[in-house]
């Protein structure tokens, strides 16, 4: 076990290395959370139309950008794995006797610690839009906690998908055409409750739900969670360690 950690942690940091050299992507990736709270927060705040109890809906509407953000950035993380495998990194990894599900964990904690940069641009944006944010240290905690762990469940989840397309031209045509499905089947901008019974079945078996409700409850002043932060987190842990026992399997298979 102690090996398997060690070994996530040097994976982890050559990821954290590379970032730190290129950050362009971390600031490209930036303007999407900024368009959606500036410009599509500030105007259907003006609608009333979507019932958000005593919150402003742009206040209810960020913790669910905030899980966006981190879907977007986290679903493409993939695609590194293809580049490395066409440059026959994969096959130099392969080779160590480096446990596999190490690998794949080292990456997603690597994924876990650019969610963590996401999470800052959007409380600087926040801030600026006046959102109610709590400041105590518990739901902070809470906060990076699962901003951390939706972060790695994507990312996990998108090395799944290219271990089984191995092409990059596959692989951007289906983080596309799940993007956007994830994102509106929760309730990221409307409750649960305004959705049809088909839809709401969706979207409780989608993880991006489980990570936006327990953002809202610790994000947002005066914010509700429709789940106990056990479940929204019990829910999201297990989600983790099936993609995870996944892509550990597969991962080998990307070198063929």
């Amino acid at each position: 076990m102690l090996d398997v950690i060690y070994e996530a942690a040097a994976v982890a940091d050559a990821e954290i290395r590379k970032l730190l050299r290129d950050p362009t992507e971390m600031f490209s990736r930036a303007v999407q959370p900024v368009l959606w709270l500036a410009i599509f927060g500030q105007v259907f705040s003006q609608i009333r139309g979507i019932p958000t109890g005593n919150l402003r809906y742009l206040d209810y509407m960020t913790p669910g950008i905030l899980a966006q953000s981190i879907l977007f950035s986290a679903i493409f993380y993939g695609i590194a794995i293809i580049w490395e495998r066409d440059l026959g990194i994969v096959h130099k990894l392969l080779v160590t006797p480096a446990h596999r599900s190490a690998l794949v964990l080292g990456k997603a904690v690597a994924a876990g610690m650019r969610g963590l940069v996401q999470a800052v641009v959007v409380y600087l944006v926040a801030i600026a839009l006046r959102v109610d944010i709590r400041w105590e240290i518990w739901p902070m905690l809470t906060v990076a906690a699962a901003v951390f762990l939706g972060s790695c469940i994507f990312a996990t989840f998108s090395l799944v998908i290219a271990c089984i397309v191995k092409t990059r031209e596959r692989f951007m045509g289906i983080g596309q055409l799940l993007t956007m499905p994830l994102f509106f089947a929760s309730n990221a901008i409307y409750p649960l409750d305004l959705m049809p019974a088909w839809l709401k079945t969706i979207a409780i078996f989608n993880p991006l739900t489980y990570l936006v409700d327990a953002l809202r409850g610790a994000m947002i002043s005066g914010g509700q969670s429709v789940y106990a932060d056990t479940t929204s987190f019990g829910v999201m842990l297990l989600v983790f360690a099936v993609l995870l026992t996944l892509a550990s399997r597969l991962y080998p298979g990307l070198a063929r």
